[in-house]
């Protein structure tokens, strides 16, 4: 009963990154569209679309493929021939005049089946017109209405995203790792303001060894999301903002690490560490919070660009999300206090060779 006291946020810290690991690998994603071809149609012609799809049984059920141009106007396949388990090929009568008076409207690919559920790829094709009547087109598109009875998949499954596809999974430890990191940076700031206020080597050891936790997670951060990227934009890494704003933040903080290791006084160390933590911790803040969102940016999160959403962070993605963040935070702050207690052990021994 005393261990279970003593030790339960360790103990709580490996279940929650186990639940992660288990679930955030074993759940299946939903079905999805991974391509399609040819990507261009014109109005007033017959046109086949090969689709493929992804965790997909079109060989099994029935499916329907829809073409949508906005809130109203749908067009459902004059029929749908399934090849295999993820590959079909849909037919549509493209209708002689769309409801806008564009030359080109991009359609959105919606395929629907009773097992799979809907399936979207947004701006799947674009479709072009000769001539205009626009409100020809909406008569024919608007009597093609169909998607009331879509199929809606209420299994547990991690929803399918375009281009991240399977690589979806690393949000429960790319993002989770540097949400704890800056958590441990925080404590680790705590740490710091408390020896300013009131010098002591405990607190200067707490500090310290936050700090160097946060490090390693930050480095395994760093390289999590380099692979990610090479899965998701073909490259380990890219003059993108954020990026090398991070990369610039991790320098500052190795830096801290170089400091401690260069001043062999430790009331002296102790209190240029502490002051260096603070501005290490707002210099972070600038740099990878604030500058990319200045700009552009590929990163999700900055430039516009969306991220942790309702359309990116569903509620099946969070319960392994947010959970993945304690444990990580829980087991940064174990591995935080043995590091105090090796520090602690490493400085009274080199107090008593003196």
């Amino acid at each position: 009963m005393n261990f279970i006291k003593t030790y339960w946020w360790k103990l709580l810290g490996i279940l929650l990154l186990i639940y992660a690991v288990i679930f955030g690998l074993g759940v299946p994603l939903k079905h999805g569209i991974m391509e399609v071809s040819p990507l261009n149609a014109k109005a007033g012609e017959q046109f086949t679309l090969s689709i493929q799809g992804y965790n997909s049984h079109y060989s099994d059920l029935p499916s329907y493929a829809y073409l949508k141009l906005d809130s109203v106007h749908y067009l459902k396949s004059a029929f749908c021939s399934p090849t295999h388990q993820n590959i079909m090929r849909a037919s549509f009568l493209i209708p002689t005049y769309l409801p806008s008076a564009d030359s080109v409207v991009d359609a959105t690919l919606i395929v629907d089946n009773r097992k799979d559920g809907y399936a979207i790829l947004p701006r799947a094709i674009s479709i072009s017109q000769d001539s205009f009547q626009v409100e020809r087109g909406q008569e024919l598109w608007s009597s093609s209405n169909g998607l009331e009875d879509v199929t809606i998949d209420q299994s547990f499954k991690f929803p399918f995203r375009n281009i991240l596809h399977e690589t979806v999974r690393n949000t429960f430890y790319h993002v989770s790792l540097w949400f704890a990191m800056f958590i441990l940076l925080i404590v680790s700031l705590y740490y710091a303001v408390g020896y300013l206020r009131k010098p002591s080597a405990e607190l200067d050891r707490k500090a310290y060894a936050y700090t160097a936790v946060a490090i390693f997670y930050g480095i395994l951060g760093l390289i999590s999301g380099s692979i990610w990227a090479k899965y998701t934009w073909g490259t380990f890494w890219t003059a993108d903002v954020k990026l090398n704003m991070t990369a610039v933040a991790m320098l500052i903080y190795f830096a801290y690490l170089v400091l401690r290791s260069s001043i062999p006084d430790m009331d002296r160390r102790a209190k240029l560490s502490s002051v260096y933590s603070i501005f290490a911790f707002f210099a972070l803040i600038a740099l990878v919070f604030v500058i990319p969102r200045l700009t552009d940016s590929l990163h999700p999160g900055n430039g516009g660009n969306p991220a942790l959403g309702g359309e990116d962070l569903d509620n099946t993605l969070r319960l392994v999300f947010y959970p993945a963040i304690i444990g990580f935070t829980l087991l940064g702050a174990w591995i935080a206090q043995l590091k105090f207690r090796v520090s602690r052990i490493e400085e009274n021994d080199a107090f008593n060779e003196r």
